[in-house]
């Protein structure tokens, strides 16, 4: 694998041309499973793109989580999101999320334009996936701290960066959801 660019040596995504038809797999989504995924990770290698990998339930996509993805997005050349299954979500977050189903949070992202891969993990956390993909850059929500960017030994040994993006305040699903928690 190799290590991320520095700025002024990789890509600018703003530049590139729009690649919109490369994103879409044959049925019009950005979802992929694992063995395509890897398939196109060597390639990208192989060209010298940088693979940002970040990851969430994003149940009720809001502001917040654009943010974390656009942020993300200008990290690399290519972004790829590792969506929780329904039921990894609801061991997560408990038996009443996500309020947004799997096919539905699946259109949501595949919507956001700097999105360029999607694939969904049914494990309570994607190091599975981490360990499989190697991104050069491993990306959480600053409500994280670096040490705590779940498969950050992963990627820092491989030679990849972990960065935390700031959050966008008041934006977050499980506080619109429990806009009082004291009053349960």
């Amino acid at each position: 694998m190799s290590g991320p660019q520095s700025p002024s040596t990789r890509l600018n995504r703003a530049s590139r041309p729009q690649r919109v038809s490369s994103k879409l797999q044959a049925d019009g989504s950005k979802l992929v499973q694992l063995p395509v995924l890897l398939c196109e990770r060597a390639g990208h290698a192989a060209a010298g793109r940088s693979v940002v990998l970040t990851n969430g339930c994003f149940d009720l996509l809001h502001p917040g989580h654009i943010h974390l993805l656009v942020e993300s997005a200008k990290l690399g050349d290519i972004l790829v999101v590792a969506l929780n299954s329904d039921d990894s979500v609801r061991r997560l977050k408990g038996q009443d999320r996500p309020v947004d189903n799997l096919e539905v949070r699946l259109a949501k992202l595949g919507d956001v334009s700097c999105v360029d891969r999607i694939i969904v993990f049914e494990e309570g956390t994607p190091t599975i996936l981490i360990r499989s993909l190697e991104p050069d850059i491993l990306v959480k929500g600053g409500d994280y701290t670096i040490d705590q960017v779940v498969g950050r030994e992963i990627v820092e040994a491989s030679g990849g960066l972990v960065v935390t993006i700031p959050l966008l305040e008041g934006h977050s699903t499980t506080d619109s959801l429990n806009p009082n928690p004291g009053d349960v």
